[in-house]
């Protein structure tokens, strides 16, 4: 009986650093895009992560715009990855400079200042109310066991942002944009 006692106590304890990491690092990150740091904004951020999450929604969005709602076969994956992932890695690449990321982060924009084009805007991390363990509880969704996403508010438009682990705390691992953003982008990508 002690040994199941035992285990059950060192199960909670393991859960409640695991959780309480996670928070903190959700709390150091908002800290850093509410201050304008950019460089601690890229420090607990997995560029090519977030970049790689950025390009499999364009490639999705653009798919969809192309009216292929079918599914895909492995081949057509293959070749829409080769190709079209190219595409929208330039255009991914162009959007996640640590400027653009800290701005999407901070205000919700979604732009490319190189060429001064905005695409919209989504709920900005900046104004999420990480103060409550409580709310934000409420609004992850684990993904893996290593991953959650944190819903940046209730509305269509929102958006969320994904974390990892990764080594000794979380980083930002993905920005889900919303789906009007996701269609200004895919409008930007030639037709065929």
């Amino acid at each position: 009986m002690k040994w199941v006692v035992g285990i059950l106590v060192a199960v909670v304890i393991c859960l409640g650093v695991y959780v309480g990491s996670a928070f903190v690092s959700l709390l150091d990150l908002v800290s850093a895009v509410r201050n304008s740091d950019v460089a601690q904004v890229m420090a607990r951020t997995d560029l090519p992560r977030v970049r790689h999450s950025l390009v499999d929604q364009v490639v999705a969005a653009y798919l969809d715009r192309l009216g292929q709602k079918r599914p895909v076969r492995p081949l057509e994956r293959m070749a829409i990855n080769r190709i079209g992932a190219t595409i929208a890695d330039d255009l991914a690449t162009k959007l996640l400079t640590p400027e653009n990321l800290s701005v999407l982060l901070r205000s919700g924009s979604v732009r490319n200042a190189a060429e001064n084009i905005s695409f919209g805007t989504m709920s900005a991390l900046a104004d999420q109310d990480v103060s409550n363990i409580f709310v934000v509880l409420g609004r992850i969704t684990p993904v893996k066991p290593v991953e959650f996403a944190l819903e940046l508010g209730s509305a269509e438009k929102a958006g969320s942002i994904s974390l990892h682990f990764y080594g000794a705390g979380w980083k930002l691992s993905g920005i889900n944009l919303p789906p009007l953003v996701l269609s200004n982008l895919v409008d930007r990508l030639p037709a065929r």
